[in-house]
């Protein structure tokens, strides 16, 4: 009988043959891959999460984004109504407030003050030497795509260089959004609503790892969003799956097509990109007052030019990532098939904002702009609001400077810093296409504006070209440019430049709120996306029969007389491989003691899906599935007992279930990518 145990022989995993429930099949063969004898997939009929729907009265999906926020929700009995949050207090000239900025404040006390407009304006006011010791946090999403090593424990550092508990941040953000929408929604109903009627979805770039998303999870646990009890309770959703799942709706006046010479809305293609978008925008912002957008029971005309089979691109560019997905229509329901896992990077509109910081540190040193940031910390984040609206006004076919207003304690600052004046600073610096102007203010040049785009957008373009490398994408129809990113002409421009003759490119005309109602969408019917890509091949380590010649001699380990060959991965899942939702990925595991309660498994990744030990170069150790058996076992424990794990990998997060074989009672399961 084979056995498979890891040294120290903590647990064993078994195949189970269909004798008796106790035998493993023979490993004569010492074959390393798993045995058919162990049905590796099984595929569940997914409507069984219709009737839990019914539970909650209304959908709120929230958006928390990189640059800005928002949510917006819609009752389940009329599912074709979203309404967006109400107007923001506060809000920018030239950037429409229908989202609010990422941005929070803490008391000197670290205790929540305000968020988004109100969490600027408050901490704008503050005398400087009292902004000091306030705890100002923006664009701080990014710091859960760019961290390796997440936990529980991760820092943020404020505008005044202290650190507080990502968590906290993440948690105070959330709960922020929960009680903005149970207040609204009390008001619509006339009565008070309970956080229990919400299903919550929060959304998040497809490209996160699993551990970013189980933060986000925990972090809306801590808001009191859901509990790990009711964790049915919280939807994660995928920023481009969202945004397809819109687009899929969209009717011809609501979209503007980049490619087309013919007119869309009544444009003509030969005006240019950005003037199509500018009557868009106004079309927009007559409707802007009423917040309710029907979703017409439809599908969109060009969705109806869609045939079974077709495949388009969702570029979503957002903030701070942006996030590439591949799906291909399933009729006759218009269900979604991922085609190729989701790609993309740290190549959002905030690459914008580091150009024109290096630009500053170039001019100016970049001691004074480091020195800057932390002795006036509400300045410099009033010097980067005035970028934000100049750099909304950068177009292909500007020719007019952009002026950019510098805050007065910045000129004096650099006075006091450098024994010069902020006009010297410009002569000397031989940035020619960056003048001073004598109304205090920073005269750019279209091409100086232009080229801090440019390595954002190549980054962008060149991704894209690699994908469109890839036999799955070549035959793409469509490529829908959302997010807030996708705003900016520039970038429209390169996009259509590089694949307008490639498929047709297509814009939602409020391509900011693109993901928000696609979430609320995704939340009423979660089951729409019927396939999905793993982004990486997932498994654990195990021990097989030792073969001679077949494994390395340095993997033998003799226990009991018997030649095992250590750390050898068995595989759940490949990188790139489909999974349907609801198919589950099924494994037996022993405990090695009987009374042994808790099964503890280390889960391994890898990039790779040619993985044959976990310590092959490119493994890594990402999480632990952890089996309780305590208050499962009966009077009489079996000598040997039998816990069946099912993983699923066709949602939006990993999630397992576990029985007992024995006394058919469930097993309570953790799979943690956080605290292993």
């Amino acid at each position: 009988v084979a056995q498979r145990e890891r040294p120290g022989g903590d647990w064993e995993e078994r195949k189970t043959a269909p004798t008796s429930a106790y035998s493993s099949p023979a490993r004569s063969l010492g074959d390393t891959g798993i045995t058919p004898l162990s049905p590796s997939h099984i595929v569940n009929d997914t409507d069984s999460n219709v009737s839990e729907q019914q539970l909650f009265l209304v959908v709120v999906a929230i958006d928390f984004g990189t640059t800005s926020s928002g949510y917006a929700y819609s009752f389940t009995k009329e599912p074709e109504c979203i309404h967006v949050m109400r107007r923001w207090e506060g809000g920018d000239p030239g950037v429409s407030n229908q989202k609010t900025p990422t941005t929070i404040l803490l008391t000197p006390e670290r205790k929540f003050h305000s968020f988004g407009y109100a969490a600027r304006d408050f901490y704008h006011d503050l005398d400087p030497n009292e902004a000091k010791q306030w705890l100002y946090l923006e664009k701080f999403k990014m710091k859960l795509h760019t961290t390796g090593d997440l936990t529980m424990d991760t820092d943020l550092t404020a505008a005044n260089g202290k650190k507080v508990k990502a968590l906290e941040i993440f948690a105070y953000a959330l709960q922020y959004f929960k009680e903005q929408a149970l207040k609204e929604l009390s008001d619509q109903a006339g009565s008070e609503f309970e956080n229990s009627d919400v299903r919550w979805v929060i959304t998040v770039p497809a490209i996160w790892k699993q551990p970013a998303k189980q933060f986000m999870r925990e972090a809306a646990y801590q808001a009191g969003l859901a509990s790990p009890e009711n964790s049915e309770q919280l939807i994660i959703a995928l920023e481009p799956e969202a945004a397809s799942i819109y687009c899929r709706k969209l009717r011809l006046h609501q979209m503007i097509e980049l490619s087309s010479k013919a007119a869309v809305n009544g444009y003509s293609g030969s005006d240019t990109v950005g003037a199509g978008f500018t009557q868009a925008k106004e079309h927009i912002r007559r409707n802007r007052q009423s917040r309710t957008f029907l979703v017409e029971n439809v599908i969109g005309e060009i969705w109806s030019e869609l045939e079974e089979g077709d495949k388009y691109v969702v570029v979503d560019s957002g903030g701070g990532t942006v996030d590439l997905t591949v799906h291909q229509i399933r009729l006759p329901e218009g269900h979604l098939k991922e085609l190729y896992k989701a790609t993309g990077g740290p190549y959002g509109s905030l690459g914008v904002d580091y150009e024109f910081e290096k630009l500053l540190c170039k001019i100016f040193g970049e001691d004074f702009i480091e020195q800057f940031k932390i002795k006036r910390p509400a300045a410099w984040v009033d010097l980067m609001i005035a970028f934000e609206s100049r750099k909304r006004a950068a177009a292909p076919d500007r020719t007019n400077p952009l002026n950019i207003t510098l805050p007065f304690s910045f000129i004096d600052y650099y006075k006091k810093f450098r024994g010069h004046s902020v006009e010297h600073a410009l002569r000397k610096s031989n940035v020619d296409f960056v003048k001073w102007s004598s109304q205090g203010m920073l005269r750019m040049s279209p091409d100086a504006m232009n080229a801090l785009f440019k390595p954002t957008i190549d980054s962008i373009i060149e991704h894209l070209r690699d994908l469109f490398q890839k036999p799955e994408v070549s035959t793409v129809k469509f490529l829908f440019l959302v997010g807030g990113f996708a705003e900016a002409p520039l970038l429209q421009q390169a996009v259509q430049a590089a694949f307008g003759d490639k498929c047709r490119i297509i814009i939602p005309q409020d391509v900011g709120l693109t993901i928000l109602k696609g979430a609320v969408l995704f939340g009423l019917d979660p089951a729409v996306i019927k396939v999905r890509r793993s982004p990486l091949t997932y498994g654990v380590g195990v021990l097989n029969r030792y073969v001679e010649g077949k494994h390395p001699p340095e993997k033998l380990l003799v226990k009991d007389g018997t030649r095992w060959c250590t750390d050898v991965f068995d595989k759940f899942i490949s990188a790139d491989q489909s999974v349907a939702l609801g198919e589950l990925v099924k494994r037996s595991y022993t405990p090695a003691k009987p009374s042994q309660l808790v099964i503890v498994i280390n889960i391994y990744s890898s990039e790779h899906d040619d993985v044959s030990f976990i310590t092959d170069p490119g493994v890594k150790k990402c999480g632990t599935l952890r089996l309780d058996l305590t208050g499962t076992s009966g009077t009489a424990v079996p000598a040997r007992r039998e816990i069946q794990t099912l993983m699923q990998f066709g949602d939006t997060e990993i999630k397992a279930t576990a029985v007992d074989i024995a006394t058919s009672k469930s097993v309570k399961v953790g799979i943690d990518f956080l605290n292993y």
